[in-house]
């Protein structure tokens, strides 16, 4: 294709330069005046400068990584009791096995104005993440391998407004999906509890300060590229950046019920970061959920709810190590996203050791902590599996990735 392209240009090039020598020819050259010396010829203006592209399809950023990580559940849950994995947890659930929770291939071309960009991702977090995509026929959006895909929009005289068209990653949370751009290797328990993964539909921001821009998107709900019930969500977004903290403000309301319209869903998201001087940072994240479910007998329309709260500090030692800590709480009064009525504790340590650019170690300990037996755990003498009110994990990740120089 591209060596038909370049025949194609060479062709009209050649016919151009051969047209304009032929008008040359045929245009006859003034008598030369022998009687005086000829003057000397004005010197030819500079050729005007090419006018900038308004947009283009390059140049393409390409990076990804890959995220592997072998873990040990103290509980030593199995697979006939929970799957062999750690509860709670996502992308690096499976326990006592080696396991591969991410590769991951990114290709972007920020807008100008027009750009694209797609994340192809393949492991458990594929899985995770699309396994429970609601479609109106029910199936799941496993075998996409999709984690982002959406066009952007930026009109270069909108002061900054973007329109973007596609799926991507919610704005909710103090983490992403993600590890090696989080403080932790875990996942936090709002994270996989309290929050969407993604949303597809249409999504818009503008700055409005120097310190905030915000946004509004209209989409197909919770973790959904196809609604099953006729309605969509709203997303209303804020985030406010100073040098020393930023805090990210998010709402979404809309009906999330099967088959009916019925009934909303609502969350509150806000995070605090605090960015002091140095190398030490801190967040605080909360988060409140709703949901009203749909109406199954005349004056039966139950509202459960969930809530909680995280706090992570990071302290980057020196260029190589790191170390990081979370602690949170979390109250799933209904059951609703854990699948039992429940309190919940968590806490996670993480060291980081980076051998060089593009490769970096994780060694974490993570303990949860529930008021009920919720935690499968092998019974050694007789080797059944019971419930016990705690898990403990140690996990070491490895993580390789790559991206553009800059």
């Amino acid at each position: 294709m591209n060596v038909n392209l370049n025949r194609i240009l060479e062709t009209m090039a050649g016919a151009a330069m051969a047209i304009a020598l032929a008008a040359g020819a045929q245009t006859p050259a003034p008598p030369a005046d022998t009687t005086t010396p000829p003057a000397a010829a004005p010197a030819p203006a500079p050729a005007a400068a090419p006018a900038a592209p308004t947009w283009s399809v390059g140049p393409m950023d390409i990076s990804g990584f890959i995220d592997g990580y072998y873990s040990v559940n103290f509980n030593q849950p199995s697979n006939a009791a929970n799957g062999q994995i750690n509860q709670l947890y996502n992308f690096n659930d499976n326990t006592d096995e080696f396991s591969l929770s991410a590769a991951k291939l990114t290709i972007n071309h920020d807008p100008d104005p027009v750009g694209a960009h797609a994340d192809f991702v393949y492991g458990r977090t594929n899985t995770d993440i699309n396994s429970g995509a609601a479609t109106k026929n029910g199936n799941g959006d496993q075998g996409t391998y999709i984690e982002q895909a959406f066009l952007s929009l930026k009109p270069p005289k909108a002061k900054g407004f973007e329109l973007d068209f596609g799926k991507w990653v919610t704005s909710a949370g103090a983490e992403v999906i993600e590890a090696k751009d989080n403080w932790n290797y875990s996942r936090s328990l709002l994270f996989v509890n309290a929050i969407p993964y993604w949303h597809f539909g249409v999504r818009t921001s503008l700055p409005v300060s120097k310190t905030e821009t915000i946004g509004f998107q209209l989409v197909n709900g919770w973790n959904s590229v196809t609604k099953n019930n006729g309605g969509v969500s709203g997303v209303f977004t804020s985030a406010y950046v100073k040098p020393k903290y930023t805090l990210n403000a998010n709402y979404i309301v809309g009906p999330e019920n099967n088959n009916t319209s019925n009934g909303l869903r609502q969350l509150i998201d806000a995070t605090l970061l605090l960015t002091p001087p140095g190398k030490f940072n801190a967040y605080i994240n909360y988060d409140y959920g709703q949901n009203r479910n749909a109406l199954e007998d005349e004056g039966n329309n139950a509202l459960v709810h969930w809530q909680g709260i995280a706090g992570a500090f990071h302290d980057q030692a020196n260029g190589k190590q790191a170390i990081s800590g979370r602690f949170e709480y979390f109250n799933d009064p209904n059951g609703s996203q854990t699948g039992m009525a429940q309190h919940l504790y968590e806490f996670t340590g993480t060291y980081e050791y980076k051998w060089v650019e593009g490769l970096l170690t994780r060694v974490e300990y993570r303990g949860d902590f529930s008021n009920v037996d919720y935690f499968a755990k092998k019974n050694i003498a007789g080797g059944a599996t019971g419930a016990v009110d705690q898990q403990q994990t140690i996990t070491v990740a490895f993580i390789a990735f790559f991206g553009p120089k800059r």
